[in-house]
């Protein structure tokens, strides 16, 4: 287990040791800010470093009221409500709809929290992946009616970005459901950094609801949903999982406050990160190496070997680069070097990991 000396950022340190680091999620380099940390420590002067209850009970204050409000005016919806871990999202949405839907139809390389939350005494079936056709397909031979299909914005493995638009109109033509779990695209994508349905001009109608979390791209911890005040409603007051799990602590809202703040004030971190992660993209794929091709910053190496994935992970890891190979829960068996590229980032940091892959590539020939 590799084991962290220090926060995130483009450096990091283990066992005394500095590394380049391209793991983890930490895409706007938010996670270590100077404003974010003063956010965080102020709060803990005031507040403590935990309220030790439920909302429902005793645990809602200011903070969690004005990070709420904040993220509804950020998403442009009506009302917000967060909770413990991003994780938790998809089973209090799919708790919460329960009666407004039949079957739950998702992607074969979902999100291990997608597969969690869904209902124990609800049909659940696989659509091959990013596949539509398919999708289309078992609707309509199962005959199924109120279908909800729910899918990764962008997938945490692979960098895709899921069809929306083209499940979208399924979802239209057999009057279901749409769920995004937008983790990894909050902030990223989109005209203003609002996700997957507003990159793909999605109609806001009631039929899509996005999950998601702060622990990405704001650089922090705990889960969210925006929407209509009836859907926000609903979950205070019938969701389990939300009741009955403690209120997100002070530093954590803090500095998901200040996070936001940043992120709407510099708009241009978000271009500045898709643009540095397209290049970086052309040059993997340059050196010959399987990877995907949509515009976000994962950057996957794809391997048919663990073997190979893993010996190339420690070869990185020699040289003082950390690239994860990940063995992630999934239904699909894969291989990857998984590297992510960030807004703090640098020239040097990214040449030097392209210069190590090349060398590696020349001496080790084809997976």
């Amino acid at each position: 287990m590799f084991v962290l000396d220090s926060g995130i950022g483009n450096y990091i340190y283990s066992d005394k040791k500095k590394y380049s680091y391209f793991g983890g999620n930490n895409y706007l380099g938010l996670a270590s800010h100077p404003f974010v940390k003063a956010a965080a420590i102020q709060s803990i002067k005031k507040f403590g470093v935990n309220f030790s209850a439920s909302r429902c009970t005793t645990g809602t204050a200011t903070l969690h009221i004005e990070l709420e409000k904040q993220l509804s005016n950020f998403k442009d919806k009506e009302d917000t409500v967060v909770f413990a871990s991003g994780y938790m999202g998809n089973s209090i949405l799919l708790e919460i709809l329960k009666d407004n839907y039949s079957v739950v139809m998702t992607d074969q390389f979902a999100h291990n929290s997608i597969l969690a939350g869904i209902p124990r005494d609800i049909n659940m079936l696989y659509f091959n992946h990013k596949d539509t056709d398919h999708l289309d397909y078992l609707i309509d031979y199962h005959k199924i009616k109120r279908p909800l299909i729910i899918t990764d914005g962008i997938f945490a493995l692979t960098g895709e970005i899921a069809p929306l638009d083209k499940i979208y109109r399924i979802v239209e033509k057999y009057n279901g459901i749409l769920i995004v779990d937008d983790a990894h695209s909050t902030c990223i994508l989109g005209n203003t950094g609002k996700g997957t349905p507003e990159y793909f001009n999605l109609p806001q109608n009631g039929l899509v609801y996005q999950t998601e979390t702060m622990s990405k791209a704001l650089g922090g911890y705990g889960g969210f949903i925006s929407g209509s005040r009836n859907i926000i409603e609903l979950i205070r007051t019938g969701s389990s999982t939300y009741q009955a799990s403690t209120a997100l602590p002070p530093p954590i809202l803090a500095a998901g406050i200040a996070s936001l703040k940043i992120i709407q004030n510099n708009p241009e971190l978000r271009l500045q990160l898709l643009e540095k992660a397209y290049n970086f993209r052309k040059e993997i794929n340059g050196l010959g190496f399987q990877t995907t091709m949509d515009s976000t910053p994962i950057i996957p190496i794809l391997f048919s070997s663990p073997d190979v994935a893993s010996n190339l992970s420690l070869y990185l890891e020699e040289n003082g680069i950390i690239v994860p190979y990940i063995n992630y829960p999934s239904k699909a068996k894969m291989n990857i070097l998984r590297i992510v590229v960030t807004t703090i980032h640098s020239l040097t940091q990214i040449e030097n990991l392209l210069e190590k892959l090349k060398k590696w590539k020349k001496k080790n020939g084809k997976d």
